[in-house]
């Protein structure tokens, strides 16, 4: 942009000498701070986030039912790395239940805290087993970032796979006293199945065991990071 140290310094009001270690690797700057650098920029947050040459980190999307907390337990157990729920995690950040946040605050308010937790988790640089809420590819900004700092795998399932499940859990809110959840469910599920889909893999559950599912999903993982070793060495 032809600007001076000192110039995205007074811009962002980070340092001239913090952003002269950044530039160098020298520095560990806070998401929040990044943030300041990247609308002094005026440039999208994620452009200054590296993405990694192996991609070590695996994000489950789906509806809820479709096997993501499952699958996600086991395959960070085969991995040995952490598995970590977004949605729990959100619910801790915010001191409130899901169903709470939803009624005080609503989804833009999730969206938001969504995306942050996001940005918190993947900033650690470790490598981990994300299960997401079943709206999270619903938002741009959230999803684009998955996809880019991630392996994503859309965790899939039919309808009746997905609510029988859910009842299995002991919870009976879907269907209660409401006649069409069914109808209201398959609905969601084929609006969301174009985002879903924008995942680098798709598993289906309703067709396949945890275990298979879980070998699937590492299989792609190490051909990816092979594909990539591949291409530098080239």
């Amino acid at each position: 942009m032809g600007w001076t140290l000192r110039e995205v310094a007074e811009r962002s009001r980070v340092s001239s000498r913090f952003l002269s270690d950044l530039e160098t690797g020298k520095g560990n700057i806070s998401v929040a701070r990044l943030a300041d650098v990247a609308r002094a920029l005026d440039v999208p947050l994620i452009s200054l986030m590296p993405s990694e040459e192996e991609q070590k980190s695996i994000t489950l999307v789906g509806l809820r039912g479709a096997g993501k907390s499952t699958i996600g337990k086991s395959l960070a157990k085969h991995l040995g790395v952490p598995f970590v729920e977004l949605d729990a995690l959100i619910e801790k950040q915010s001191h409130l239940s899901l169903g709470e946040l939803f009624s005080l605050h609503g989804e833009a308010y999730y969206k938001r805290l969504a995306y942050e937790v996001s940005l918190k988790l993947l900033a650690q640089n470790e490598p981990m087993v994300i299960a997401t809420g079943g709206s999270t590819v619903t938002d741009p900004e959230t999803w684009q970032f998955l996809k880019r700092r991630t392996h994503t795998v859309w965790i899939k399932a039919t309808p009746e796979d997905h609510w029988k499940r859910v009842l299995g859990q002991g919870d009976t809110r879907p269907m209660a006293n409401r006649t069409s959840a069914m109808a209201e469910l398959r609905s969601i599920l084929s609006q969301r199945s174009a985002l879903y889909a924008e995942a680098a893999q798709t598993i289906d559950t309703s067709t396949m065991r945890v275990t298979e599912a879980v070998r699937q999903i590492s299989a792609a993982v190490r051909a990816n990071r092979l594909r990539k070793n591949s291409n530098r060495l080239s």
